[in-house]
C-alpha cells in the first residue's frame, strides 16, 4: 500500500514496521505459503471493530482468513499458517493509516496461535464443527507527521507542491501522494528527467511523529527535441504531424505530452499510442518518440435491442476507419426495426450511410456526409422516407462543441388514412456541453452536466408549405454519492438526472408534419408509457366531433397519438453497481405534450438491472404507469446497450 522508507533510527522492531511501510502487495509475497489437507477445517472469522469503519473493511478486504475462507478449503494447520500469515499483513494496514503503534491479536478457539497443542485441538474438533477464529485490531496512537525535508536541489516554488503540512497525520496514501505530486510537478515544469524517490521514514515513538525526508534528482530543464512516429502502416504521417499539439523547440511539459497521446487515440485509428523519450543532447533537447499501433481497418458488427412497445431490432454494421490513410470513415448500418409492439403496426427498415473526413481545413474540425432511409410503421402515423446531409462539426475546447448542416428529406407519411407527401429543407444547428471527463464514451458518467441544444430552422414544400423551427434541449447531470458518504467506494452510487424540452415555432399542429411533431413515452422521454402515447389523441371514428379538432377533448381517443407543439419531459435515476459486473438502477420519469387542442402529462416508474460488459451496460428495464392510459399497457419492458441516457 505504501512504499515510504524506514530510516537507520527507527526503534526495535522496525522489521515489522518496514513491511508496514512497504506496499501490501510486496508483504504478501512474504506471507507463509498457504496448506491444504485432504481434511479442510470450516471456520467462521469473527471480527472485532478497532473503531475506525475504514481501517476495518481494509482489513477484511487484505485478510487471507477472510477472502479465502470459502474459496481455498484448508485443514488445521494450514489454517494456524493462514493466521499467523495475517498478522503482519494487517499490522501493514494498520501502518498505512498512521497506526504504528497498532497491534494485531489473532485467536483460534479462544487460543494464541502460538500455543501449544492448538494443531491438535483442532484436528480433534468433531467433522463439520466450525473453528471459531477472532481477530482483534489495537490502533494505539495515531502518528502525525512532524518534520519534513528536502535532500537535494529544488527550483523556486516547488516545495510546495508537496502540500505536506507538519501535524497532519501521517497517513501513508498523502505521503506518497505528495511525492508523486511532486515529481509531476517538476516534469510538467520542463524537468523531464526529475524524480523523487519513497520517502525515508524516521519514527519518534515517544511523541508519535514520523519525520519524513525526500531525495529528489531535479537534473536539466529540456525541451522538446526531434519527434518521431513509429508503427504507421495505412495511416499517413502528415495526419499525426498535423494532429500533435507538441512541437520541436517547446518546453517540456509531462502533463502536455501525456495529452497529446490520448488526443491521438481519439483519431479512431489506433489501438495504443506510447510516447517514449530519449537522452538530453548537448543543448538540453530530449526527443520524443510516439508508438502507435494502428486499429483493425475494417469493422463488422451486429446490433440488436428490444422493448415492449416498439418491439425488436436487429441489424448489422459495417465500417472502414481509415479510407485514405488520413482518418477518413465510412460507415455503413442496416437495421430491421419495428418487430412487433404495442406501439407499432408492422415491420420497417433503417440504412444508413456516413462518411466523415476529420480535420477538414482546420484541427478538430469534422465534414460530414450521410445518406439515410428509414421506414416506420408507428400508431401515430407510417412514415417512408429518405434524407441525405451533410454537416460541418467543430471542437471549440474540451468542454465546448458545435456543428451546423444543410439536409433534404423527402417523406410520405400516412395518418389517420390520409397520405401527405412532404419535401424538407432543413439547416440543423447544434451546440454541445460535455464536463463528465470521461476517458472513453462506453464508460458510466458519474459527475459533472451534458448539455445540447439543437435548433433546425425548417422549409417544408409538398402537401403543405410552411417555414417554421424546431428547438430542441437538454440538461443531464451526474452525482457520485460518495462525496456524501465516504464509505461508499468512488463511482458505485450515482445520481443521475436528465430535463428535455423543445417546442416548433412557426407552425401549428397540423401544419407540422406528423414526424416534426413532439411526442411522449417511451424509453427515451417517460418511461412505462407506449411510444408516443403520453399527448393527445385522436377521437374515434364514432365520435360527432371527429371533424372537428377544437372539439375532440369531448371524445373517447382512439390510441391514436396526435403529436403536439411543445413537450417537456424530466428523468430521475438512481445507478448502483454491486460487484465487478452487476448493477441496479430505480427511476422516475414524467413528461408529456401540449398543444391547442389539449395537454397530456404523465409519470412513470421503475427499476433495471445492468450487465457491465467492455462495450458498456447491457440494460434490462421494467416500468410502470402511474396512470393507465386508455388502450395502454400494464408495463413496459427496455432491453438494450449503454445507459438510458
Amino acid at each position: 500500500m505504501i512504499g515510504i522508507r524506514i530510516g537507520v533510527p527507527a526503534v526495535a522492531g522496525s522489521v515489522s514496521r518496514a513491511c508496514g511501510l512497504l506496499s501490501l502487495a510486496a508483504c504478501w509475497l512474504l506471507a507463509v505459503p498457504l496448506a491444504y489437507a485432504a481434511n479442510p477445517q470450516p471456520y467462521k472469522v469473527d471480527w472485532v471493530s478497532s473503531g475506525s469503519d475504514a481501517v476495518d473493511s481494509m482489513m477484511k478486504a487484505t485478510s487471507q482468513l477472510q477472502t479465502l475462507r470459502q474459496t481455498a478449503p484448508t485443514d488445521p494447520f494450514g489454517l494456524i499458517a493462514r493466521a499467523r500469515g495475517d498478522v503482519p499483513r494487517l499490522v501493514t494496514v494498520l501502518h498505512s493509516f498512521g497506526y504504528y503503534d497498532g497491534a494485531v491479536t489473532i485467536t483460534i478457539d479462544g487460543r494464541g496461535l502460538d500455543g501449544v497443542g492448538l494443531g491438535n485441538s483442532l484436528s480433534a474438533l468433531p467433522k463439520g464443527k466450525d473453528a471459531q477464529v477472532r481477530i482483534h485490531a489495537a490502533l494505539g496512537p495515531l502518528f502525525h507527521i512532524g518534520r519534513i525535508d528536502v535532500k537535494g536541489a529544488l527550483p523556486p516554488g516547488m516545495r510546495r507542491k508537496l502540500r505536506l503540512k507538519t501535524g497532519a497525520p501521517a497517513v501513508a496514501s498523502d505521503v506518497l501522494a505528495a511525492g508523486a505530486r511532486l515529481q509531476t510537478a517538476l516534469q510538467d515544469g520542463g524537468y523531464a528527467l526529475a524524480r523523487v524517490k519513497a520517502p525515508i521514514a524516521y519514527e519518534r515513538p515517544a511523541r508519535q511523529i514520523l519525520d519524513l525526508t525526500f531525495e529528489v534528482t531535479t537534473g536539466p530543464r529540456v525541451r522538446i527535441g526531434e519527434i518521431r512516429i513509429q508503427g504507421l502502416e495505412h495511416v499517413q504521417e502528415s495526419l499525426v504531424r498535423r494532429r500533435l499539439i507538441v512541437h520541436t523547440g517547446e518546453r517540456y511539459d509531462a502533463a502536455t505530452v501525456e495529452t497529446a497521446r490520448q488526443d491521438l487515440l481519439t483519431l479512431g485509428v489506433f489501438s495504443r499510442v506510447g510516447v517514449g523519450m530519449g537522452k538530453p543532447d548537448a543543448e538540453s533537447r530530449v526527443p520524443l518518440t510516439f508508438e502507435v499501433h494502428e486499429a483493425k481497418r475494417f469493422t463488422v458488427g451486429a446490433s440488436a435491442a428490444y422493448s415492449s412497445d416498439l418491439g425488436g431490432s436487429a441489424g448489422l454494421n459495417w465500417g472502414d476507419r481509415d479510407v485514405f490513410g488520413k482518418g477518413e470513415q465510412l460507415t455503413t448500418s442496416v437495421d430491421a426495426i419495428n418487430l412487433g409492439g404495442s406501439a407499432t403496426t408492422g415491420i420497417g427498415y433503417d440504412a444508413t450511410i456516413g462518411y466523415a473526413i476529420p480535420d477538414f481545413r482546420r484541427r478538430g474540425q469534422t465534414l460530414s456526409f450521410q445518406i439515410r432511409g428509414l421506414r416506420q410503421a408507428l400508431q401515430a402515423y407510417t412514415q417512408t422516407g429518405e434524407t441525405a446531409g451533410a454537416s460541418l462539426s467543430r471542437k471549440l475546447s474540451k468542454l465546448w462543441s458545435v456543428a451546423a448542416g444543410v439536409s433534404y428529406q423527402h417523406e410520405i407519411i400516412d395518418q389517420e388514412d390520409l397520405g401527405y407527401d412532404y419535401n424538407l429543407a432543413m439547416v440543423p444547428l447544434s451546440a454541445y456541453y460535455d464536463s463528465t471527463d470521461l476517458a472513453s464514451p462506453l464508460l458510466d458518467p458519474t459527475r459533472g452536466l451534458r448539455i445540447s441544444l439543437n435548433v433546425q430552422p425548417t422549409f417544408s414544400y409538398g402537401s403543405t408549405q410552411k417555414t417554421f423551427v424546431v428547438v430542441q434541449g437538454s440538461v443531464s447531470t451526474y452525482y457520485d454519492l460518495h462525496q456524501l458518504i465516504e464509505s461508499d467506494p468512488p463511482g458505485r452510487t450515482v445520481l443521475a438526472a436528465r430535463a428535455i424540452a423543445g417546442v416548433a415555432l412557426g407552425a401549428t399542429q397540423f401544419s407540422l408534419p406528423p414526424d416534426q411533431r413532439f411526442y411522449a413515452g417511451g424509453s427515451g422521454t417517460v418511461r412505462g408509457y407506449r411510444y408516443q402515447s403520453v399527448g393527445p389523441q385522436f377521437a374515434g371514428s364514432n365520435c360527432p366531433a371527429a371533424g372537428n379538432p377544437g372539439l375532440l377533448q369531448a371524445c373517447p381517443v382512439q390510441d391514436v397519438p396526435m403529436g403536439g407543439t411543445n413537450m417537456q419531459a424530466a428523468n430521475l435515476e438512481l445507478r448502483q453497481r454491486v460487484g465487478t459486473n452487476f448493477g441496479f438502477v430505480v427511476f422516475v420519469d414524467s413528461g408529456g405534450v401540449s398543444s391547442p387542442n389539449g395537454s397530456v402529462y404523465r409519470v412513470g416508474v421503475g427499476a433495471g438491472v445492468r450487465y457491465y460488459t467492455s462495450i458498456g451496460p447491457i440494460r434490462f428495464d421494467v416500468a410502470f404507469p402511474t396512470r393507465t392510459l386508455p388502450g395502454g399497457d400494464a408495463f413496459e419492458i427496455y432491453i438494450g446497450l449503454g445507459q438510458a441516457f
